[in-house]
């Protein structure tokens, strides 16, 4: 449950501390919550050390816990209230998403049943039309025939019966498993086309990390990439673009630290969200991601394109809404697009 951000902060502390490293947390003894939770993540550390550990985020996240457990429920309330600012409730959206599957699975499977049992009625009604037509060959007289009509058009009435009812149920199963499969995609984090993030992803990850920052007062920041117009407009076929979208989104990922969200906002426009990075560091960033895209060539039919991108950079600001923040950040990719000799434009609150 712990922060890999607390695992670095305990062990700068420690190695600045020294003496003081063998101090540990009392009820009560702080006031503030991000102070208790420093001083409680070196003893965190201390424990690791002491047990001859290694101070891996697993490790430390085993060891935060159980020493918590240990802690009075003040301090266990004051910490958990700051670390729910990164909890991002996997578990509890998996167990909802599984549910979700499996009911769909069901109704895939009432749908596949009633579909066995319609094609079994079919055939019966076809094996009755043979009978009737052979019996038909041997009935001498009219009034015979229009007997066996009239009890053919009798079977032929109930079994029209049965299958109404039938393609009327499925109908039902497949609007509820219709509105299954939407539901589903609405939680969906993943965009499959691209291999990144979606939308809907990096929305909720941007509202944390502005939640996060207004808690720590750490700077992260935005960049949001796309294709420029004039390498897009140089190839007419569909195909190809969308290939070379997909090269940018793979060498979005190739620049991208682990920490960063990779994400496709939408339209072949695609966002990072570099984590614990100041302006100067994204800029830094956005110069490199933008020298390694014009490096790679791309080949149509014998024919060379060098691929040119936009980009927009911004700093994550928690006065300054998501939407507010998204928009700035696009009107400046734009902005760099317009201008062949800008490899960015970086937008700020008051632009």
């Amino acid at each position: 449950m712990a922060a890999l951000s607390d695992l670095k902060r305990a062990q700068r502390q420690a190695t600045q501390k020294g003496s003081d490293d063998s101090a540990f947390i009392t009820a009560g003894s702080l006031s503030d919550p991000t102070s208790d939770l420093e001083i409680f993540a070196k003893e965190v550390l201390n424990a690791l050390i002491s047990d001859n550990l290694p101070p891996t985020p697993n490790n430390f996240s085993l060891y935060f816990d159980r020493i918590l457990e240990d802690k009075s429920e003040s301090l266990r309330r004051q910490i958990g209230s700051i670390l729910e600012l990164e909890e991002d409730n996997h578990d509890e959206s998996s167990i909802e998403l599984e549910k979700t599957l499996k009911q769909g699975f069901s109704s895939v499977k009432s749908i596949l049943q009633l579909s066995a049992t319609l094609y079994k009625n079919i055939s019966l009604m076809e094996k009755i039309l043979e009978k009737r037509k052979e019996e038909m060959k041997e009935i001498p007289s009219l009034n015979g025939a229009n007997e066996l009509l009239a009890s053919l058009g009798n079977d032929v009435g109930k079994l029209s019966s049965i299958l109404k009812k039938q393609v009327s149920h499925m109908k039902v199963i497949y609007d509820e498993t219709a509105t299954i499969v939407k539901q589903v995609e609405n939680e969906t984090i993943f965009d499959n086309q691209y291999g990144v993030y979606n939308k809907r992803f990096l929305i909720s990850k941007l509202e944390q990390e502005h939640h996060l920052i207004d808690e720590f007062k750490h700077k992260s920041s935005l960049i949001t990439v796309r294709l420029s117009k004039s390498t897009g407009e140089s190839i007419q076929s569909e195909k190809a673009q969308q290939l070379m979208v997909r090269t940018v989104a793979r060498l979005l990922l190739k620049t991208s630290r682990r920490s960063d969200i990779v994400a496709h906002y939408g339209e072949g426009v695609f966002a990072m969200v570099l984590k614990h990075t100041d302006i100067e560091s994204a800029k830094r960033a956005s110069e490199r991601l933008y020298d390694l895209v014009s490096s790679s060539n791309f080949f149509i039919s014998e024919k060379e394109i060098q691929l040119r991108i936009a980009i927009g950079v911004t700093e994550l600001n928690p006065s300054q809404g998501v939407e507010q923040t998204l928009l700035c950040t696009l009107n400046a990719m734009d902005a760099a697009d317009n201008n062949p000799k800008i490899r960015y434009m970086v937008c700020s609150e008051n632009e």
